[in-house]
């Protein structure tokens, strides 16, 4: 079992940028799928992009956008957010499970087994 703690959520500019990072402890991430997810006040727990040995899906309202990107010398996934939206905001939560294509984590987050507590982005002028 994987433990995830999330940082660099905050408070950005419309057109600015955020890089989250993933901090993983328990296991060597590369065995693991690794999502990033969003969720908005009042909405639904979202897909934003997820990674497994170099293979990426991203939801199409980020592609071109944002990047993820996972170290596994140092155990951490990354999210670099770049041109950010007001529609970017929520809370943002790191998660992880093994033998989960990138496509299904993107589509079922309950596919996701291990899940860090989350990390507060706002996108605003």
């Amino acid at each position: 079992q994987l433990q995830l703690v999330e940082s660099g959520g905050a408070f950005a500019q419309p057109g600015g940028s955020l890089r989250l990072s993933c901090a993983a402890s328990g296991s060597p991430l590369e065995d693991y799928t690794i999502g990033w997810f969003r969720q908005a006040p009042g909405k639904e727990r979202q897909g934003v992009a997820c990674e497994y040995y170099r293979t990426t899906k991203y939801t199409d309202s980020v592609k071109g956008r944002f990047s993820i990107s996972r170290d596994i010398a140092k155990n951490m996934e990354y999210l670099q957010m770049n041109s950010l939206k007001p529609e970017d905001s929520g809370v943002y939560y790191c998660a992880a499970a093994k033998h989960v294509p990138v496509s299904d984590c993107i589509a079922y987050s309950n596919a996701m087994f291990d899940w860090g507590k989350g990390t507060r982005v706002i996108v605003s002028s």
